[in-house]
């Protein structure tokens, strides 16, 4: 079970980015990055196809898993997880004891 998943409200705990909050909108956990909307945003130039016009467009780059840290529904803050298990389905619980809400699809 990830600590981090789509739809997770996070904040971003170093490098550049830091104190930036956002939604998790893409997880690539076999790379150990996340995409979070508004955050690490970066210029892509693209050339014009018959489809869309060229440009310059601005994205969300990934940001490492390690940098990200979700935030408490209760306290509004930066939180650590751990994994309870409640009525045979494993549950990611934040410290204050909240049940930190599984992803919408």
């Amino acid at each position: 079970m990830n600590r981090i998943r789509v739809g997770d409200q996070v904040v971003v705990i170093r490098g550049v980015g830091k104190g930036r909050r956002g939604k998790v909108t893409r997880v690539l956990p076999e790379r150990g990055l996340a995409i979070v909307e508004g955050v690490r945003r970066v210029k892509r130039h693209v050339r014009a196809t018959p489809q869309r016009p060229g440009g310059i467009l601005e994205v969300e780059a990934p940001v490492q898993l390690s940098k990200l840290m979700p935030i408490d529904p209760e306290t509004g803050k930066p939180t650590r997880v751990k994994i309870k298990v409640e009525n045979g389905k494993k549950v990611r619980v934040a410290k204050s004891g909240a049940v930190l809400p599984a992803a919408e699809r």
